[in-house]
């Protein structure tokens, strides 16, 4: 489970990863332009963008898989909101809410850091298995 998606397989609830870089804001994906990427779909915008992503999808898919980067600083995966997001060192962020992302970005280089080293040992959990 070490990407958030829905139910049906899909990631980042639709929104194309790559918009995020080339456009600077989130944009839904049109179903019928998708890839598959780590068992996951994610869907694209145009093709540019669904090619800009095949030719390297570790530069497009966000951090800790789309879950809430605070939320992984602090042990746990919640769902990252596509619209909760920002750049950090070419790499894309989801944030759970606007009030979380002000926490994260109040000490963000030091919650990245954490975030990596417990992504190593949550990854693979389930989310609800991490609330006990």
């Amino acid at each position: 489970v070490d990407v958030n998606a829905t139910t049906t397989g899909l990631a980042i609830r639709g929104y194309d990863p790559v918009a995020y870089f080339t456009a600077g804001e989130p944009k839904r994906g049109n179903w019928k332009i998708s890839a598959q990427h780590n068992g996951a779909t994610y869907r694209f915008a145009n093709e540019e963008n669904k090619k800009k992503f095949l030719a390297d999808p570790k530069a497009y898919v966000p951090a800790f898989g789309g879950y809430c980067a605070f939320g992984t600083a602090m042990g746990f995966k919640f769902d990252g909101d596509p619209n909760i997001w920002k750049i950090v060192d070419n790499k894309l962020y989801l944030n759970l809410s606007k009030p979380i992302q002000t926490r994260w970005e109040g000490d963000q280089s030091n919650f990245i850091t954490t975030a990596k080293t417990n992504w190593l040992k949550i990854k693979d959990a389930e989310p609800a298995s991490l609330q006990k």
